[in-house]
């Protein structure tokens, strides 16, 4: 197996293991389930990490995996510092952020419908 075969399989053998600890189907998006202190921690380390491929001038994918990587770690590591709560200890919602939208958007038309809709819903 190659190298980036190998990445492959460990990416995906993440995935499957956050799946499983938070309950999901394989077919439920992972990010469709996290709470927003969740969703902005690794929006943060995604950010980050684009950063600093691009100011590195960093290519291939093995040099941008173990970028990746590192810069996971210093968020984690960051997380820890300040006495935060790990990504892995956060509760899942139990609603989608797609279930969510569903509910607010036939709330807002059962109030337009019956005149009651405000302007700033």
């Amino acid at each position: 197996m190659g190298r980036n075969e190998r990445n492959d399989v460990v990416c995906h053998r993440d995935d499957y293991n956050i799946h499983k600890r938070k309950s999901l189907e394989i077919s439920q998006k992972i990010h469709d389930y996290m709470g927003s202190t969740e969703l902005i921690a690794n929006l943060f380390r995604i950010s980050q990490t684009e950063e600093k491929l691009r100011n590195d001038e960093i290519s291939g994918a093995k040099a941008a995996t173990a970028t990746h990587y590192m810069v996971g770690k210093e968020v984690r590591g960051a997380i820890e510092k300040i006495g935060g709560t790990m990504p892995e200890d956060l509760p899942t919602p139990e609603k989608s952020i797609q279930q969510i939208e569903k509910e607010q958007l036939a709330r807002l038309k059962a109030k337009a419908k019956a005149g009651k809709l405000m302007l700033d819903e």
